[in-house]
């Protein structure tokens, strides 16, 4: 089967086990859902053609973010200052554990994410 992860995210389980979800059924999914097989890793891809609304952070784990095309610039927050990380074309950057993050889209940009998705938080920007 070809999946495509901007419409079926992939669920890597503690255990190796492997689940696939339709972004609209993820969605739909409460927190412990996830929770129930010990967190594992979510891999998604998100189409952004405007700046992200909020920051979030991921408290479970560092995540993968992969720049598949477009420019970005990434905004990690640590302590009293704001790290900008630009990106275009195509490249990764690994954000840390617990570091509020925010995107600013500097061309219409596909990325690619894996993360930890549990208790993630968000606030605004």
């Amino acid at each position: 089967m070809v999946l495509h992860p901007r419409h079926t995210y992939v669920h890597l389980a503690p255990d190796g086990a492997a689940r696939t979800f339709s972004a609209e059924a993820f969605w739909q999914l409460p927190q412990s859902a996830s929770e129930a097989d010990g967190g594992g890793w979510l891999i998604s891809e998100y189409e952004f053609v405007e700046d992200w609304p909020t920051w979030e952070m991921h408290p479970e784990g560092d995540e993968f973010v992969y720049l598949l095309s477009g420019a970005v610039e990434l905004l990690l927050e640590r302590g009293d200052t704001i790290e900008r990380i630009p990106v275009k074309g195509a490249g990764a950057v690994v954000i840390p554990r617990g570091v509020w993050h925010t995107a600013r889209v500097r061309t219409p940009s596909r990325m690619l994410h894996v993360t930890r998705g549990a208790n993630t938080r968000t606030r605004p920007l």
